[in-house]
This record gives structure tokens, C-alpha cells and sequence, in this order.
């Protein structure tokens, strides 16, 4: 089985009790909400990752203020020329919208952007990293790690 590691960088954003999120178009066609953010290029700082991922899902320029913590998920998945064990390496920051406008992606991994209530976020149709980008927020534990959070089917 051949092994496949992702290493990506994720906002939380949270603005006057509403979390921004971007709408995650999966292989199948299913959408799930997710954190803005995505995979690191080769040479990249994560910093730098999630302000040009954010920039690119949500329409909006994004400070990252404080890192909260890091996520990482096993999986297996098929792939043409057998399964992966793939694992995906997820560095959270909080950040701040600084500028832009919201608007949607196009052409990329998500189809849409918007602000949620917050007390709304669990009834949405989500990918995990979304409830470990909330507890990181709210719970802001010294290691930098939650435990507990259920996964998610097809998590990103």
C-alpha cells in the first residue's frame, strides 16, 4: 500500500457569533462545509498557506492571530493503481478577516463561502475538521490537541 502525506493550513474565523466556511465539493458530488484552508505548496509556510487558501475559498484576506493547534486523520482510500494509506497533517490557526468581499470559488475544491451562526454549525452537513477547528477555538488546550471529536465519513 503506498503512503500519501498531506500537510494543509485551516482558518477559523469567527465574527460576531458566525463562523465562516466554505462548502467542500467531494469526488462524488456530496458538499460538506469545512474550515477555509487547504493543502501546502512545496516550500510553503503554513502562515502563508492559509491566508492564500482563505483568500482563494472565501473572496476574503485573512491575518492568521494565533495558532491553536494541529489535527491529524488515517485513512485509506482507493486510488487507480491500488489503496492509499494516506494521512493528513492539519495546522489550525484563528484568524481575522482584514479586507475583501465574500464571494465564491470558483474552479477549485469548494463552490461556496458563507458566514454560519455559530449555535447552527452542528446541524450543518460538515467534515470533521470542522468540530476540531471549533473545540481548538474554544477550548485553546496548552498541547494544542483535542480528543473526543467523533470523525467524520469522508473527512478532508
Amino acid at each position: 500500500m503506498r503512503k500519501e502525506l498531506r500537510v494543509a493550513a485551516y482558518a477559523v474565523c469567527v465574527r460576531d457569533g458566525r463562523m465562516l466556511l466554505a462548502r467542500w465539493v467531494a469526488r462524488d458530488g456530496s458538499r460538506r462545509w469545512t474550515l477555509p484552508g487547504g493543502g501546502m505548496d512545496h516550500g510553503e509556510d503554513p502562515y502563508d498557506t492559509v491566508i492564500r487558501e482563505a483568500e482563494e475559498e472565501t473572496g476574503y484576506t485573512v491575518e492568521p492571530v494565533t495558532l491553536l493547534g494541529v489535527d491529524s486523520i488515517l485513512r485509506t482510500y482507493p486510488r487507480r493503481v491500488g489503496a492509499a494509506d494516506f494521512q493528513g497533517l492539519r495546522i489550525v490557526y484563528e484568524a481575522r478577516v482584514t479586507g475583501g468581499e465574500l464571494r465564491h470559488e470558483s474552479d477549485g475544491s469548494t463552490d461556496m463561502a458563507a458566514w454560519h451562526p455559530l449555535d447552527e454549525v452542528p446541524a450543518l452537513e460538515r467534515v470533521g475538521l470542522v468540530d476540531v477547528g471549533l473545540a481548538l477555538w474554544r477550548e485553546r488546550p496548552g498541547p494544542g490537541r483535542v480528543t473526543g471529536i467523533p470523525e467524520h465519513p469522508a473527512d478532508t
